[in-house]
């Protein structure tokens, strides 16, 4: 029987399985897998890994994830308060950065792997390994250099001093910013990830103008990637939709894979990408919340036939809200079991 991972590298390689690769991306269910409240899921590393082993033998999806919460990446730059909610996704409370006296300040660990607030990642990582033992691949979620400052300041803050100043402190924080990624991102690649998604939404010109986007965005994405290499990097605008610019990216950097945006043309995007990576076909999970079963089943048709024709084509979720029923998660995974199978599809 074939793997999940031997599933997405035929799917990759442009060859044909049994189906098209498919990831659901299931976070904050954990808890409520376990019994557990989010804080108490959230400081075990086994929790997370036994919550992911359990999720996917449930629906039987094609990937695993490492990630907890981004605020995590805070927390190993100094951030001491995370607040935990119940109905939602734990956020960064206090940020590290106050003033701009405190970018000078910030300390970008020697070693991520051996810093404590990294102690539960790495034991989620050993134990996923383990247990997917090569045959599934184990996402990790790595921030890019220019949307950290977000986690470490607030939005507001960072678009002012982005875009506006000072100048210097802005150009420290991304060299700091930068120098954490590439570590990063290599903590999690050395620790077995395989799948490392690269968040950006300064990527996605409904984020910043074309403009900026050429003139700051792509060098910095740019540098990025050439910093850690393209194997296993998947492009990844936090939903934002990202068409526009697909053919720049892949220029200026050689990724292999692109998360598009549900809002995204999946059949544009994958003309774009004209055969030069793995186009990622996005539904709308806010929407499953309370869409039809019927609904579901033709959004995920929808999506297949735009994106599945040729292969290099996988399904995907978002980050999956905690509210959508399990029914819905069901009738989305079917129905993409059933338009994804290339034996349906003679």
């Amino acid at each position: 029987m074939i793997t999940a991972l031997e599933r997405l590298v035929a799917a990759i390689n442009g060859e044909k399985s049994d189906r098209i690769p498919i990831f659901c991306n299931l976070l904050d269910q954990g808890a409520k897998e376990l019994g557990l409240t989010p804080h108490e899921y959230y400081s075990s590393g086994a929790n997370v890994a036994e919550a992911q082993i359990r999720m996917r033998a449930k629906f039987g999806y094609d990937n695993l994830w490492s990630l907890f919460y981004v605020g995590k990446e805070a927390e190993l730059l100094g951030c001491e308060k995370i607040r935990f909610a119940l109905n939602g996704p734990p956020n960064v409370e206090d940020y590290v950065i106050k003033s701009w006296d405190d970018v000078e300040k910030l300390q970008i660990p020697d070693d991520i792997t051996t810093h404590p607030a990294f102690e539960q990642q790495r034991i989620c990582l050993d134990i996923l390994r383990r247990e997917a033992d090569g045959k599934v691949p184990i996402c990790a979620y790595i921030t890019s250099t220019m949307t950290l400052p977000v986690l470490l300041m607030g939005m507001e803050m960072w678009m002012e001093l982005l875009f506006i100043g000072p100048a210097d402190i802005r150009n420290v924080l991304l060299e700091k910013c930068h120098e954490f990624f590439v570590k990063e991102l290599k903590a999690y690649r050395d620790g077995g990830a395989n799948v490392l998604v690269y968040s950006n939404p300064f990527g996605s010109p409904e984020t910043v103008p074309m403009r900026f986007f050429l003139e700051h965005s792509l060098p910095w994405i740019e540098r990025d990637i050439q910093a850690v290499g393209t194997t296993g990097i998947v492009y990844y605008c936090g939903m934002s939709r990202f068409n526009r610019v697909l053919d720049a990216v892949i220029a200026r950097t050689g990724i292999g894979v692109y998360y598009l945006s549900p809002l995204d043309d999946v059949a544009e995007g994958k003309r774009i990408v004209a055969g030069r990576g793995l186009t990622c076909g996005v539904i709308n999970d806010i929407r499953l919340v309370d869409w039809s079963v019927d609904e579901i089943h033709e959004e995920v048709r929808r999506l297949i036939e735009a994106g599945m024709p040729g292969s290099k084509f996988l399904f995907g979720t978002g980050v999956m809200p905690a509210c959508i029923p399990d029914g819905h998660i069901r009738a989305m995974l079917d129905a993409a079991y059933e338009y994804g199978s290339w034996e349906n599809r003679g």
